[in-house]
């Protein structure tokens, strides 16, 4: 007997504690959304803190600022004022935003503050005209619009951007209405653009899940994404097609329980909305297409109510609507989707299935891309620990609020969903939208598949915004937020918005040039040089060079760049060898080009992002030989007509005389 009753309380004693674990993990994972209030009783904005909240911006931004006058002259205190100006700005904002009592109104103020102080930070480091890669491209595109009055004309940098041609007719517009320089009209826009996104993503997100707060949150989650703070503010095709996209998500949920005359009048709406991103942007295009599409799906796998015939029955027509228009345009314009996209997302795939399997790793992706500093790595990390967090504590109480009424406590929801009864499919949507998320930094842990991560992430986020939002105010603040649960989880909001400012760019402070670095490579020696040739030699020459230089030739000279020097040979190849060998000379004389421009500073370093040239070049720890560059001096009919200590541009076109 005695032995007995010992076997029973040894049994006891394992079996209590493995059920409090599992109790444990239930609250913590669980589908429970008492344990907080989405919104406090209606109130007005406090325009106090408004006000205060408003100088803090203003002198954060003046500390950015003063950071990026550091970094142009290479001081050590750079960093130092760059950061404490992005710290301040985030902070106060976040936990203002984030605060339980905060008005409906006054938290949508903040957040359209704190996106366009970020497209300030992001503007500030080329205040006068625009510095990233993608941003000559479709300057190159507008000034070309602007030049000849014709659409699609062919643009050897960017061969599928001509067909997507929205963003270049607005900035174009606005140049033509005003009388503003490109730049300056290019900005407008994009300031434009920016305070619709932050607003359409509200109302988008606060029409799903009825809570002004809880959209607020996502919203502000949403900004820690790594294309926010950067890749998004770009006088860039996507940062139009993302916009457009919000828009039409917004509407078609802000009239889903229309009928009648405005059902047709919104479903007008969202046709107009999707056949303006069907020109835009192919990426931005494709993700409609399967929003709408899953979406048309989930209706009509849900089991009946009242109001599903009519609902389905509009989403699928969105859905059609938004799988046709991209499809007809393509079709339309010839457009080489399969041969643009194809390469990029097979080896990125491959790279990533690669890792997972154990397989051994490429060269290339030993060589990655250059380190960060540890500040910025840690809080990366920071971040996307806790996004993770958010997402474990968030998932299943996000699926709970799709639940039907009465049962949105306790795992029964869960069941429910999973019998197919739930009242809005958009949030099952954007929930399992939120799956994405470690797809996505899967893809961002290989130089093969870092665009793709990177890309994805700007849909992703989307979902992971409503995921964490639901976690912070239904899990981690409780049901009467006071001290610790109150602040504690708008600070870690403001550092995963800190995480994705970090993560968006290996250096956001202008500071001297740096090799092949895209950005950082655009300084005035290369402008002015780009600009010599407009003037002396006059628009239109075929040029060939490296990656930066053509962007300048194209966008400030005027020139017409070549990456191939003649089919099937690439410009690298004439550049990196160390002498003009047999097929390099042929290449040479059987091409179109007049002239060469070689740049002295690429044997100077490394190129920071691997290779100078194209980015499916080997890449390079070693930098490139003065007697390559120079190779042409000698060469019989190739003249010297420009050095300025650096840069050298040779005149090619004695050799087609000569052969």
């Amino acid at each position: 007997m005695r032995l007995m009753i010992s076997a029973h309380f040894t049994v006891g004693a394992r079996i209590n504690p493995l059920r409090a674990g599992i109790r444990f993990v239930s609250a913590v994972i669980g589908p429970d959304l008492r344990g907080g209030s989405a919104d406090a009783p209606l109130q007005r904005a406090n325009s106090g803190w408004i006000a205060v909240l408003c100088l803090t911006v203003a002198t954060a931004l003046l500390l950015v600022v003063a950071g990026h006058a550091a970094g142009r002259r290479d001081y050590d205190v750079a960093p130092l004022f760059f950061w404490s100006g992005v710290v301040l700005l985030v902070v106060p904002t976040s936990l203002r935003i984030a605060w339980p009592t905060t008005a409906r109104g006054e938290r949508l103020f903040l957040l359209f503050l704190l996106a366009e102080a970020f497209l300030y930070c992001k503007t500030v480091y080329s205040p006068t005209s625009f510095g990233g890669y993608d941003e000559f491209l479709h300057w190159i595109a507008a000034q070309d619009l602007i030049t000849a009055r014709r659409l699609f004309l062919s643009n050897p940098l960017l061969p599928i951007g001509p067909t997507y041609p929205a963003l270049e007719i607005l900035a174009t517009a606005i140049v033509n209405l005003t009388g503003l320089p490109l730049f300056v009209a290019g900005a407008l826009l994009l300031a434009v653009l920016k305070g619709t996104f932050v607003g359409a993503l509200f109302l988008f997100l606060e029409s799903i899940a009825g809570s002004p707060r809880i959209s607020a949150i996502a919203c502000l989650a949403y900004m820690g994404c790594s294309t926010f703070f950067l890749f998004d503010s770009m006088f860039s095709y996507q940062s139009l097609g993302i916009v457009l996209c919000v828009l039409t998500f917004a509407v078609e949920a802000a009239s889903r329980d229309l009928v009648g005359r405005p059902r047709l009048k919104s479903l007008g709406l969202i046709a107009l909305l999707l056949a303006s991103l069907a020109v835009t942007h192919h990426l931005s295009a494709a993700f409609a297409a399967i929003y709408f599409g899953a979406l048309a799906a989930l209706e009509a796998w849900r089991r009946h109510d009242p109001l599903r015939i009519k609902t389905s029955t509009a989403v699928g027509l969105a859905a059609i609507l938004a799988i046709a228009l991209p499809s007809l345009w393509v079709q339309a314009r010839g457009i080489p989707l399969t041969g643009y996209l194809g390469p990029v997302v097979e080896t990125g795939f491959k790279t990533l299935l690669g890792k997972i399997l154990g397989a051994p790793t490429p060269p290339s992706e030993h060589l990655g891309v250059p380190d960060k500093a540890l500040y910025m790595r840690l809080t990366t990390l920071l971040a996307l620990l806790l996004v993770a967090l958010g997402l474990a504590t968030g998932f299943f109480r996000s699926l709970a609020m799709a639940a039907p009424g009465g049962t949105r406590s306790g795992w029964r929801a869960i069941q429910d969903i999973l019998k197919r009864r739930w009242h809005d499919s958009r949030i099952i949507l954007l929930t399992l939208l939120a799956f994405g998320f470690p797809v996505s930094v899967g893809f961002r842990l290989t130089s093969a598949g870092w665009e793709i991560g990177n890309r994805m992430g700007t849909f992703v986020f989307i979902g992971v915004g409503l995921v964490v939002a639901v976690s912070v105010v239904h899990f981690w603040e409780g049901r009467t937020p006071r001290g610790l649960r109150r602040v504690a989880p708008a600070v870690a909001l403001a550092v995963i918005v800190l995480g994705g400012v970090m993560s968006s760019t290996l250096n956001p402070i202008h500071g001297r040039y740096r090799v092949a670095a895209d950005q950082e490579s655009i300084e005035p020696m290369g402008i002015e040089t780009a600009r010599w040739t407009k003037e002396w030699l006059g628009a239109g020459n075929r040029f060939t060079t490296d990656r930066i230089n053509r962007l300048l030739l194209a966008g400030y000279g005027r020139q017409d760049v070549r990456v191939a020097v003649v089919q099937g040979i690439d410009a690298a190849l004439l550049f990196e060898a160390e002498t003009l060998g047999p097929d390099e000379f042929w290449a040479l004389t059987r091409s179109d080009i007049d002239f060469l421009l070689i740049d002295l500073r690429l044997t100077t370093a490394p190129p920071v992002l691997g290779f100078y040239f194209q980015p499916w070049q080997a890449r390079r720890t070693t930098p490139l030989s003065g007697a390559a560059l120079l190779k042409f001096n000698d060469v019989k009919g190739v003249a010297r007509i420009y050095d300025n200590g650096w840069i050298v541009i040779y005149d090619v076109r004695g050799l087609r005389e000569n052969s």
